[in-house]
């Protein structure tokens, strides 16, 4: 069985590359190393991909068809794909609009036509976020609530892909999962999340720029728990129900939703530094809380998460130290 993994020296793809790599799978890795943030912690992933005799990598842009295409033919007994690949960040796409249809639109469509060409694929899970939720404000979020009001591009984007995937699975018969990831955290994470721009600042003893006040909540869930659950998702595809596609949707988050200050103060006891605060408003596209009702993925797959806030962060934490340090 061949598994390709887009976003392969991204965050969360490569722990879940490297949790199918270690489980004895052939995963096929797909990522154009892109300078949003640091490209040396993204080859830092890679290097560890690569150490299994079990990985091929592709250096791709998923947008780039032709280039897509070429290396993905060279394995035409990929059975199912994990799409991860994405332009993320809600501040980023008001400056870089078009790095989101870019990579986010064209490239999820290129992804989709390269899906319905393989003969052998079983199923397709491909990344969403609790950004669709938007301006819906009944918590906690349900996969039932609305998501027709996304206060960035980057949310629209999202709300596309799912609707894209929908469309495909409907034409082409191809069972889909779209995974709605809330706020996901831990070792190997991304620079501009606020868990690790804090940590960076706090050892620096630069003010941490909190938005709205602080009034701010979030489901962080652990990178563990995450990769537990795409990979449960992954080994039981959606079956066609008379006329409905063999697509669904899931919440995966932690379910419960927790203070932004008090991951402020989980920062500062594990680094025994207090630091200073400047509180500011909230930021165009930005959301007060998200909190993952996850009563469907826990149904139909068994999802639980096990990592409080409390237990997962001063691991990161600890990461950190140790991978700047180098």
């Amino acid at each position: 069985m061949t598994i390709l993994v887009t976003g392969a020296a991204g965050f969360i793809g490569m722990h879940v590359a490297e949790a199918l790599l270690a489980d004895g799978r052939r995963v096929v890795g797909v990522d154009n190393l892109n300078p949003y943030y640091d490209v040396t912690l993204k080859e830092a992933r890679l290097a560890r991909l690569l150490l299994y005799k079990n990985f091929t990598f592709y250096n791709c842009d998923i947008a780039d068809r032709p280039a897509l295409f070429a290396a993905l033919g060279g394995h035409p007994q990929i059975s199912l794909i994990v799409h991860l690949a994405a332009q993320a960040g809600v501040r980023h796409s008001l400056n870089r609009p078009f790095d989101y249809t870019h990579a986010n639109i064209t490239g999820f469509l290129c992804i989709l036509e390269a899906a319905r060409q393989m003969a052998n694929l079983k199923h397709l899970v491909y990344a969403s976020s609790s950004s669709v939720y938007g301006a819906n404000s009944q918590l906690p979020y349900s996969v039932a609530s609305m998501t027709d009001s996304p206060v960035s591009l980057y949310a629209a984007t999202k709300k596309a892909n799912e609707l894209m995937a929908y469309s495909y699975s409907h034409l082409y018969d191809i069972p889909m999962t779209g995974l709605r990831f809330f706020t996901v955290y831990g070792p190997w994470g991304r620079p501009d999340m606020a868990y690790w721009r804090f940590t960076e600042k706090i050892l620096r003893r630069e003010a941490l720029e909190i938005y709205n006040h602080g009034d701010m909540q979030r489901d962080f869930t652990y990178i563990d728990d995450v990769v537990k659950g795409v990979l449960a998702v992954l080994a039981s595809p959606p079956e066609k129900k008379g006329e409905a596609a063999a697509h669904r949707v899931y919440n995966i988050g932690n379910n419960r939703a927790e203070k932004l200050l008090d991951l402020v103060a989980i920062i500062e006891k594990t680094l025994g530094v207090t630091a200073e605060r400047r509180l500011l408003p909230m930021q165009p596209g930005d959301i007060r809380a998200t909190f993952a009702d996850i009563k469907a993925i826990r149904r139909d797959i068994g999802f639980e998460p096990s990592t409080r806030l409390a237990d997962g962060l001063p691991k990161f934490v600890n990461w950190y130290r140790s991978y700047i340090k180098g």
